[in-house]
């Protein structure tokens, strides 16, 4: 592999001509794997305590590589007495795929020696829990977000963390993976405002008059072979930002992924689309998520889909109250009636549903017959009823697993009115009146 010198000054600078110097290897062909964390499914956990943030410094370049790995001599820094002859690396340098998981090995055998116990389903989540409290700690690569119920457990974990790595504590969590957390006595707050304003100087959309919503709802976006075509590179620079944002705002979801299926010829209605959400950004920039404390954790989903030649699937769920998880997804086959295509989302909400109650098992948390709104009732009909029809018989059998999780009573599929239907808000385009209604019935709200 091949190796490269990195440069930067010192920041702050000690000296006017100190510099940084770092060996990196580029390792794009080498092959390795370390875990990593669903981090927007978790900030809302640690709602009952002060969340710290832990960031390592140099953690990479310390631990031992576990296999034979070869790099070429950097450029300016060749032995003149072995100009062809390769480095053996002994450590696991910035760059190599193998320094991410003998970081994560490392620290793991280190917390684990220390009465942690690791997640069963989340490997990045370690727990330390006493009779009355419970730490948790959360590794995202070199990054540890770590929150308890009782203060003295997070300075033990910090001493203990210092006591071994060289590390930089860096208070309370308020910035982490592009997302900013504003935590309160009565819960934490997330959004990407400062990503939104990035976005909008860097697409020259500052100066753009808001929109009410994201969508048009007189506009059924389609192919539009007739129209005019637009910079394919730029379009997609636009919905790769946006797709980034859907992280705290499932308020342009749907919205987003109806552009993304235009990325191969986009037309100008496409990109006019696209800049009506930018738009809407621009007169809702701090719009983030709440997530109060103190509430219960009852686990709540709801499935909804809009008629199409293939339908979308949308999704959402709830704990306690709190959006922790929301989907958008079109369809892969066609469906020949509402009723199969309600089914069909009822089903692929049921799959995140079961993913999240085993996620939850590493808290100690237990869910059985977990509700699933659906406004349909020919379709809570087919859950609960699994006989043979001739309308039914064709539904793909991966679909019917959502009649077996209901049998076991790992959730109940019920009847919910279509005004209260909050996976509308991921399945079609609505007006301002009925959006403002769902943005904040999902617990969506400003940061002022």
């Amino acid at each position: 592999m091949e190796a490269k010198i990195s440069c930067s000054i010192v920041d702050p600078p000690l000296f006017t001509d100190e510099y940084r110097v770092h060996v990196i290897i580029c390792g794009t062909t080498h092959v390795g794997f370390s875990p990593t964390a669903e981090v927007v499914q978790r900030l809302h956990m640690w709602g009952f305590s002060p969340t710290v943030e832990v960031v390592r410094e140099n953690a990479l370049p310390m631990w031992f590589a576990t296999t034979s790995e070869y790099v070429s001599q950097p450029p300016g820094f060749e032995d003149p007495k072995y100009p062809d002859e390769v480095y053996k690396l002994r450590k696991a340098l910035y760059g190599l795929h193998q320094a991410p998981r003998a970081w994560y090995d490392t620290l793991s055998s280190y917390l684990l020696e220390n009465n942690f116990q690791r997640g069963v389903i989340d490997k990045t989540l370690f727990i330390k829990k006493t009779k009355t409290d419970m730490l948790l700690v959360q590794i995202y690569v070199d990054d540890i977000i770590f929150g308890s119920t009782k203060d003295s457990m997070c300075k033990e974990f910090e001493d203990l963390m210092h006591k071994k790595f060289k590390m930089s504590s860096m208070g309370e969590l308020t910035f982490f993976l592009g997302l900013q957390v504003k935590q309160k006595t009565d819960g934490i707050f997330i959004n990407q405002s400062k990503y939104v304003a990035s976005m909008l100087q860097k697409f020259g959309m500052n100066d753009a008059k808001p929109a009410s919503t994201p969508m048009e709802t007189h506009k059924h976006l389609t192919a539009d072979d007739d129209g005019e075509e637009v910079d394919v590179h730029h379009y997609r620079s636009m919905i790769g930002s946006l797709m980034y944002l859907t992280a705290s705002r499932p308020d342009i979801m749907f919205v987003v992924c109806v552009c993304a299926r235009f990325q191969v010829r986009p037309k100008e209605s496409h990109l006019h689309a696209v800049k009506r959400i930018f738009k809407y950004l621009k007169g809702q920039p701090r719009l983030g998520l709440w997530y109060p404390n103190n509430s219960s954790f009852d686990l709540v989903a709801y499935t909804d889909t809009n008629l199409d030649r293939k339908s979308t699937s949308g999704g959402c769920q709830f704990l306690g109250g709190r959006l922790v998880s929301w989907q958008c997804k079109k369809q892969t086959t066609v469906s020949q009636s509402t009723t199969e295509a309600e089914y069909i989302a009822a089903s692929q909400c049921c799959s995140q549903v079961l993913w999240i109650q085993n996620q939850m098992q590493d808290y100690g948390l237990s869910f059985l017959q977990t509700p699933i709104y659906i406004d349909n009732n020919s379709a809570i009909s087919i859950v609960n009823n699994p006989v043979k029809h001739s309308k039914t018989k064709h539904i793909e059998i991966k679909y019917h697993f959502i009649r077996d999780s209901n049998e076991k009573k790992l959730i109940q599929v019920l009847k919910v009115h279509t005004d209260d239907q909050y996976a509308d808000l991921f399945t079609k385009a609505i007006d301002v009146g009925r959006f403002t209604f769902l943005v904040t019935g999902v617990g969506m709200m400003n940061s002022d």
